[in-house]
């Protein structure tokens, strides 16, 4: 499998991605916004774009789809329950389908309502462990649930499905947030040492070539997967004093999403 990791510059700080079989030059186009920067891509890489794979139905996400489609004639994929959100959807998927791309690459769908309600993340099927994770996790955070999610929801998601994945699981989400949110994790965990190693490395520097974590690595880092953190609940609990001495991690991590809301 063949990762093509496009930095689109604009003020949303948008990821896409072009997902390739090294055998036919099929590509599969992940949340193509900026087209001409993803068309030109797989052009130099001589990939041809056969499907796109809209994580969910917000715009920057979605915004690339018809030139995309005009360009290539590519197949747009979403979320089963997405309908008329986005439109000229060729084939609806939920948990457990197959998205194949040529002879070899797999991926497979991920129902991780929370951002959206209806939310797919891709995980590979390949020697290769990824997660395309669009706006559910982030490097060292997590999606905001402003328009059409819920907190609660992308509590279970992350609980259920994605601290379950192999640590060795390669993170590739739908925006490069990741300065903004180690300063997160370090209002939240001041001593957390694993974030202010990564910092300094993340300060200033250009998402087109910026680091990709695994989810060992999140771990260490990402607040909203620390949510058992003594240093975590004891920092939280100057801001909700009402916690409970032992609050359950779902009470932590909603708390904690109200509080990055205004970060």
């Amino acid at each position: 499998m063949l990762v093509e990791r496009i930095w689109t510059g604009n003020a949303y700080r948008n990821y896409n991605y072009l997902i390739a079989c090294p055998d036919t030059g099929e590509a599969l186009a992940i949340d193509p916004l900026d087209h001409i920067k993803v068309l030109a891509a797989a052009k130099a890489k001589g990939w041809h774009i056969t499907q796109i794979l809209n994580t969910h139905e917000h715009g920057d996400h979605t915004g690339g789809n018809a030139a995309v489609v005009a360009a290539t004639g590519a197949r747009v994929i979403a979320h089963h329950r997405s309908g008329s959100a986005i439109p000229g959807m060729d084939r609806g998927v939920k948990a457990g389908d197959t998205i194949k791309v040529g002879k070899h690459v797999e991926l497979e769908c991920m129902d991780t309502p929370g951002h959206t309600l209806c939310h797919i993340c891709l995980k590979s099927r390949t020697d290769m462990k990824a997660l395309f994770s669009g706006d559910t996790l982030f490097n060292a955070g997590a999606g905001n649930c402003h328009n059409g999610g819920d907190p609660e929801t992308l509590f279970a998601t992350f609980a259920d499905q994605l601290e379950k994945l192999p640590d060795d699981t390669q993170i590739f989400p739908g925006h490069d947030y990741v300065e903004n949110n180690l300063k997160f994790t370090l209002n939240r965990e001041p001593d957390n040492a694993a974030a202010k190693e990564l910092l300094p490395k993340v300060t200033g520097h250009d998402p087109a070539t910026s680091i990709i974590t695994t989810l060992k690595e999140e771990k260490r880092f990402n607040t909203f997967l620390r949510l058992t953190s003594p240093g975590v609940i004891a920092k939280l609990r100057e801001s909700f004093p009402e916690l409970p001495e032992r609050p359950d991690a779902k009470t932590v991590f909603v708390k904690l999403r109200e509080l990055r809301n205004k970060w």
